[in-house]
């Protein structure tokens, strides 16, 4: 329910109180209250510069009543809802004529509490809350009203033709969401704004980690966000107030009337295709991706990227990825469990051909934004993939390399395809030994027959840093190393001498990679 400075007159509390100024704001909305204690107009409105907020005052701490003015000014700007001043002398206290014009000005219901009124602060607080929370028991009818559609089961066939007529009569809209946010169900009864952008805002919002009803504003429209359980699983339900016609304790009303109705109906969600499609993927059940692709419309050549990610699952992880998907029409669908997420990106709606190369260009810039400022994230991927075929072999690939593909970058935080390639091809060769494996190893022999134990070790140091970790820059190679660059200078000199290469030359470099890369993973692969 809508409850207005009008209605908080009504309140027994402010019986007698006199509105000196500001009729004109009588209609302004009461969300919340709160008490002023600031001593000039920019700590008012830095503290209590709250739209639709009903502040409480004495202004015991502000010297002159052009500062008071200032103050009423400020707060008006601000879009409060209403100010009420206590501890006033007198049954019919003046005001100075200033104060009154800032307020009239404002558009802000400026109410005095006079001597004979004994009121104070907390009294207040109590019954404006009571007022906002709660209203006159529902009085509007809107959860008699919902009750009376959503338990007619003479007229209705289900629960989601009972759920509709409910949101009808009574302006509201529903979306039920699994626990990875993909909607089950929808109730629409107005389009002002997608479903996908208030989804986006909710992940950004982090209201998976809220055990209470979330208020967000999306585009302008009212939505409530909280979890539910059905049949022992976790969902969230979104909820839309049309009109802004309703409290948030009704909307949470609501919602418990919602999901006991669930209940009584033996409604059970559809199944979250979303996350079945992703799974498919990561199990290489190729066949059952395919039915899921078709039943979801996606177009397999619209797969750019699946990947697999830990420590984005976070406030700002959602916002970076919530961005992205705006401003570069891609959309990443992901599952969560815990810290890891499985994800699957997608061109959203189509874009020229020679927009490809850009799209991918944006999958890697989002992969290298949500490692930014956070050393715990770790992005395994596969990005530039062919459809449904190339999406569950990525998933193949990262699930077979990702706990070893550390252990020989141990600098990255992101993993391409090509680095996990490289790990998986290293895999395979430790595991099978033999003439192969010995081939790359026989590479690095000549550092032990032609310079000493200590010396081997250093050069071999530098040169796995060079060629693994650095991109063969030496002055890279100095900096993760601790040493001059002059020094890794003169050891990649001497390393070029004792294999009797030019060790960055095009024919070199492919054998004494693997090589190198196979020697890291022998330190966790036996």
């Amino acid at each position: 329910m809508k409850v207005t400075v009008s209605d908080c007159l009504g309140l027994e509390v402010f019986t007698p109180s006199i509105l000196a100024a500001g009729r004109s704001g009588l209609s302004n909305r009461v969300r919340t209250v709160s008490v002023l204690d600031a001593p000039d107009a920019d700590a008012a409105a830095a503290e209590n510069g709250v739209k639709e907020q009903l502040v409480l005052t004495s202004f015991s701490g502000v010297r002159s009543d052009d500062e008071k003015a200032r103050i009423v000014t400020a707060l008006g700007g601000a879009g409060v809802a209403g100010i009420v001043v206590f501890h006033l002398k007198g049954e019919a206290p003046a005001v100075p004529r200033k104060i009154l014009s800032a307020a009239d000005e404002a558009g802000l219901p400026l109410v005095l509490m006079p001597e004979n009124n004994s009121a104070e602060y907390v009294d207040v607080l109590q019954q404006v809350i009571d007022k906002v929370f709660y209203g006159d028991n529902f009085r509007n009818g809107l959860i008699n009203n919902t009750i009376y559609h959503l338990l007619d089961f003479e007229r209705h066939s289900s629960f989601q033709s009972a759920l509709k007529e409910a949101a009808l009569n009574n302006e509201f809209q529903v979306v039920l969401l699994s626990k990875d946010f993909n909607p089950i169900l929808t109730v629409e009864t107005r389009q002002r704004t997608s479903v996908a952008d208030a989804i986006r805002l909710g992940k950004e919002r982090d209201v998976e980690k809220s055990g209470v009803y979330t208020f967000i504003d999306v585009n302008g429209v009212l939505t409530y966000w909280g979890p539910i359980s059905i049949e022992g699983e976790k969902y969230f339900l979104l909820i839309v107030d049309n009109d802004d016609n309703y409290s948030a304790s009704e909307i949470t009303k609501l919602a418990e009337i919602i999901e006991l109705a669930m209940g009584m109906w033996k409604f059970t969600p559809e199944r979250d295709a979303r996350a079945e499609f992703i799974k498919a993927l990561l199990r290489s059940n190729k066949s059952l991706a395919y039915s899921l692709k078709d039943e979801l419309g996606i177009v397999s050549s619209n797969i750019l990227s699946v990947f697999y990610a830990k420590g984005i699952n976070t406030t700002s992880g959602n916002a970076i990825i919530a961005e992205l998907e705006k401003s570069e029409n891609i959309e990443v669908m992901r599952i969560n469990e815990g810290e890891e997420t499985y994800g699957v990106i997608l061109k959203n709606g189509e874009k020229p051909p020679d927009a490809d190369t850009s799209q991918k260009s944006s999958v890697l810039h989002l992969f290298d934004r949500l490692k930014e400022g956070n050393k715990t994230v770790r992005i395994f991927h596969a990005t530039g993939i062919d459809g449904i075929e190339g999406a569950g072999d990525g998933f193949r690939l990262i699930s077979e390399t990702w706990t070893y593909v550390e252990s020989v970058f141990p600098y990255k935080r992101v993993f391409t395809k090509y680095e996990l390639a490289l790990v998986s091809n290293c895999i395979n060769l430790q595991v099978q030994g033999g003439y192969l494996k010995k081939n790359y190893m026989d590479l690095l022999e000549p550092f032990k027959r032609e310079v000493g134990e200590n010396k081997a070790r250093q050069l071999l140091e530098t040169l796995e840093t060079f060629v693994l970790d650095a991109g063969m820059n030496s002055s890279k190679t100095s900096v993760f190393m601790g040493i001059h660059t002059n020094t890794v200078q003169y050891r990649l000199k001497r390393i070029n001498e004792i294999l009797g290469a030019e060790i960055t030359g095009n024919r070199v470099i492919p054998g004494l990679t693997m090589a190198l890369a196979l020697k890291r993973l022998e330190r966790v692969v036996k």
